[in-house]
């Protein structure tokens, strides 16, 4: 896509550095990085009102000092419990000896009470090495919590894609199962020793991915093979598989493009979410704080507009539509009815100006989005978000992802009420093909500069829009 005013805006709203991930997709990440810093601090909380009744000012500054130098906590799951512990009582040495310098260094060590600090020299650690433990045995019932695991699968059997499916498989707690590999040479060119199953070749990869829910996809090429690597993104970017390479290289055109590992193993993504981790809990909290308070403020709206479609027209006040939603899965959105016609099936015509199946009413309520306001709750309920891809019709879905390369890209994210490409003049009717293209370039500008700012930015350009925009009918 040709770099815009539009992408370069969208880029600007992206933070400039990006957290190093841990490696593990899944909640346990989360916890990891926060557990240990958090038991040394409550722990001196709870010490310090043990022996002196309360936590004092002092206390507060204390313990934001020790989560300071200790977040983020380190990655234990995988070790030993023996090697946890050792583990812990290194860390917390040079932590403690390091407080206790800059303490007697200012003097600032007098402010607290003896038997707090004594206390806490011991306490602390066994503190943070009990939190381990308790998330070492909630790990499976956390790793439930999620759902089954992702299935992968490696594309190139060469010794770092076999290092790379050892270390899979060796994980105890990574969510990713390993289907197989794929690879166009004969086993008796590979390093093979049937301990992963051979699943076919290259030019199968496209319809084993679909046919077998294929999530995740490891591209362990050389670097040699780029033409070959390029036509396989090129087939790829018709399914909404995590793409990662196994060995160091570039290529452009990247959808949230970082360094990542996956059980210790150096790996970089090529086409992934936004939404992994901390982003994505942050993304989730504020779509249910937003959706909420909206919710509540227009419920008096939504009352009056489901009595006047009620007594516009007859018909259903809600229209129910199949959507695509994340991962290209349907999903079922509210709509105010604002036609005649309630179309849902194999074909759907596109809303046109002067559309004579659109009701008096209806036409006031595409104007002014007003139809769209039942969506709040599709937020609620874990659909949509406030802001994302515009969620198109399953009909319409089949016809364009065969037209527009890159197309289910899109739906690596939820879909939203009002997304980058509606704020861009992308609102309502896509007569041409290029409309269309020009929709998806900006959906994918979305998820390569994602960013909270950059969501606010959008809703605040949506409230204009509606005001004065007359592109939705």
């Amino acid at each position: 896509m040709t770099k815009t005013p539009q992408s370069h805006l969208a880029a600007s709203f992206s933070s400039s550095s990006r957290p190093a991930t841990l490696g593990k997709d899944n909640l346990l990440s989360v916890f990891e990085l926060t557990v240990g810093p958090s038991a040394l601090v409550f722990s001196l909380w709870g010490l310090a009102y043990y022996f002196e009744g309360q936590v004092h000012a002092s206390y507060i500054v204390l313990s934001i000092l020790v989560f300071a130098l200790t977040f983020p906590g380190h990655a234990r799951l995988q070790s030993s419990v023996f090697s946890g512990l050792a583990s812990v009582l290194l860390t917390w040495s040079w932590i403690a000896g390091l407080l206790m310098f800059i303490g007697i260094a200012s003097g600032f060590i007098h402010e607290y009470s003896r038997s707090v600090l004594y206390t806490w020299l011991w306490v602390a650690p066994l503190a943070e090495f009990g939190v381990c433990l308790v998330l070492r045995a909630a790990a499976p019932m956390l790793l439930r919590m999620q759902g089954p695991l992702r299935r992968a699968i490696i594309v190139g059997m060469n010794d770092q894609g076999l290092a790379l499916a050892a270390r899979i498989s060796e994980a105890h707690y990574a969510r990713t199962e390993l289907v197989g590999f794929v690879d166009d040479r004969q086993t008796q060119r590979l390093n093979y020793t049937g301990d992963y199953k051979l699943l076919g070749t290259q030019e199968q990869l496209l319809s084993f991915v679909k046919s077998e829910s294929i999530q995740v996809i490891y591209l362990s090429l050389p670097m040699a093979s780029q033409p070959r690597i390029l036509h396989i993104l090129d087939e790829l970017k018709d399914t909404t598989a995590s793409i990662y390479f196994v060995p160091d290289m570039f290529v452009t055109d990247l959808i949230q493009a970082h360094p990542d590992s996956v059980c210790g193993m150096p790996v970089i993504s090529v086409c992934e979410t936004p939404f992994k981790g901390t982003d994505g809990v942050l993304k989730r909290l504020t779509d249910i704080v937003l959706a909420t308070l909206i919710l509540i403020l227009i419920s008096p709206l939504l009352l009056v507009i489901a009595v006047a479609v009620k007594i516009g027209s007859p018909g259903p006040i809600i229209f129910k539509q199949r959507r695509c939603g994340l991962d290209g899965k349907e999903i079922i959105i509210y709509k105010f009815r604002s036609m005649s016609v309630t179309e849902d099936g194999s074909k759907i015509t596109q809303a046109t100006k002067d559309d004579a199946r659109i009701t008096p009413l209806g036409a006031l309520l595409r104007r002014t989005s007003c139809d769209e306001l039942p969506q709040f709750i599709n937020v609620l309920q874990g659909r949509m978000s406030i802001v994302g891809p515009r969620p198109h019709a399953v009909a319409h879905n089949e016809l364009y992802r065969k037209l527009i390369k890159g197309y289910m890209v899109r739906h690596k994210v939820k879909p939203g009420i009002t997304g980058w490409a509606q704020v861009n003049g992308f609102r309502g009717e896509t007569k041409t093909l290029d409309k269309m293209q020009s929709r998806i370039d900006f959906d994918l500008d979305y998820l390569r500069n994602w960013s909270v700012r950059l969501d606010l930015y959008i809703i605040y350009k949506t409230i204009g829009l509606v005001i004065k925009d007359q592109k939705a009918y």
